[in-house]
């Protein structure tokens, strides 16, 4: 009796491990896919705006976004446009900087030391390489609408849905891999998938940006996630990351 409750023990720790063992995989398969296909969605985005060919379709739903008899005026009442401005903050520098250190200081209060170096290597990482992409595209602003947010820099890619991408994706796939439990990981995960979403629309919305550039924006960032994400799973499994 005792011999056979031991062996169904056994038998079900080695069915956990491998369901966990299954998820694991699952996760690293899905974290190339989103790589090689950000890359690729992003090489070809770059392509067709160089070539001028996204212009028409960027033009029309810039414009459905406004309203017909006055381009100035974005639809919705004006409690819509000011939320559009309040989830365009969560993508500035500022914003951004503020949950990158807060993330940093949980994990630094949890211990996971080497996790907050890589954290804070890989998020100002992105922030670079979202600046130096925009320097060399040095794609004009839309000029088909006022703009209802200040910008400085060039648009393509967009800085705010890049950054967002980068910083939110980033840290939740940090945080996801010293976070044990599965529901937890879901919601990490859903939040900063939600909060990148709204900061790119709300781009294209306030008229500061090109949907192609948010687009590429988000294709850019989510590739730079995965690779981060990529990066801490070889570096957990060799006890560099805790």
């Amino acid at each position: 009796m005792k011999h056979f409750e031991k062996t169904e023990r056994m038998g079900r720790r080695s069915l956990s491990t491998l369901a966990r063992l299954a998820r694991y995989e699952l996760g690293a398969l899905l974290c190339v896919l989103i790589l090689f296909g950000g890359v690729w969605g992003f090489v070809e985005l770059a392509e067709e705006v160089s070539e001028g060919e996204t212009r028409s379709i960027d033009e029309t739903l810039l414009l459905s976004l406004r309203n017909p008899a006055d381009h100035a005026d974005p639809l919705g009442p004006g409690w819509v446009e000011e939320l559009g401005r309040d989830f365009t903050a969560l993508g500035g520098v500022g914003v951004l900087a503020l949950v990158s250190l807060g993330a940093l200081g949980y994990l630094i209060l949890a211990r996971h030391y080497r996790a907050a170096l890589f954290a804070s290597i890989a998020v100002p990482g992105g922030i670079l390489l979202s600046t130096l992409m925009k320097v060399g595209f040095d794609r004009p602003r839309p000029d088909l609408v006022p703009h209802d947010a200040s910008v400085y820099t060039a648009s393509f890619p967009s800085g705010h849905a890049m950054m967002s991408a980068v910083t939110y994706l980033t840290l939740a796939a940090l945080l996801i891999r010293v976070q044990p439990e599965l529901r937890l990981k879901a919601y990490i995960l859903m939040l900063a998938i939600l909060l990148t979403l709204l900061v790119g629309m709300s781009r294209v919305y306030l008229g500061v940006h090109w949907p192609t550039d948010v687009l590429a924006g988000w294709t850019a960032g989510a590739a730079w996630a995965a690779l981060c994400w990529l990066a801490m799973r070889w570096m957990q499994r060799r006890s560099q990351v805790i």
